[in-house]
C-alpha cells in the first residue's frame, strides 16, 4: 500500500490547516499512542460553507450534502492527528463519532457519517476501518449541519 500522505497528494487532497478551536479546548491530545481529537466542524477557509439542520425538505441540508460536509470535517480531523504526528503514514484509525444536527423526522445519520467512513477507507485501506457511532442531535456548535470526532492509533 502506498503511504497515506502519498495517496492524499495523488487525489490532489491537501490537508487544511488546523482549525482553530472556537471554545476552551485542543484541536487534538496524544495519550500514549493515541492522539484524541476534538470535534471538528467542517471549516473550509475558516468558515463554515453552510449550516443548519438535515434532512429532507424546503429549507434543510440535503443528507448527500451534508455527507460531503462529514468528509471536510474529516479532513479537518486528519490535519489535527497529523499535527501531533507529524504524519498520518501508519496512523490506524481506532473510532470515529459524527453527530449530525437533524430535523426532527430525519433518521438517516448513518448515511451522512458515512461520507467521513467511506473517505477514511478510501485514504488509509484496512487501516481506516473503524468502530463509530452516528447521533442525531438537535444543534451544534455555530449552526453546523455535521460535526466529527475521532480517535487514531499512531505507529509503535
Amino acid at each position: 500500500m502506498a503511504s497515506v500522505e502519498a495517496r492524499l497528494a495523488e487525489l490532489g487532497i491537501t490537508l487544511p490547516d488546523v482549525a482553530a478551536p472556537v471554545a476552551a479546548y485542543v484541536p487534538a491530545v496524544r495519550s500514549g499512542n493515541h492522539v484524541y481529537v476534538s470535534g471538528q466542524l467542517p471549516f473550509v477557509d475558516g468558515a463554515l460553507p453552510v449550516t443548519g439542520k438535515v434532512g429532507e425538505g424546503e429549507g434543510l441540508v440535503p443528507p448527500a450534502d451534508a455527507a460531503a460536509l462529514a468528509r471536510v470535517c474529516v479532513l479537518n480531523a486528519l490535519a489535527a492527528v497529523r499535527s501531533i504526528s507529524g504524519s498520518l503514514d501508519g496512523v490506524r484509525i481506532v473510532k470515529l463519532t459524527g453527530f449530525v444536527a437533524s430535523d426532527p423526522s430525519f433518521t438517516g445519520q448513518p448515511g451522512v457519517v458515512n461520507g467521513a467512513s467511506l473517505a477514511l477507507g478510501e485514504w488509509f485501506d484496512d487501516a481506516g476501518i473503524h468502530a463509530r457511532s452516528a447521533v442525531g442531535v438537535s444543534v451544534l456548535p455555530l449552526d453546523s449541519p455535521v460535526e466529527v470526532e475521532l480517535i487514531a492509533e499512531l505507529p509503535a
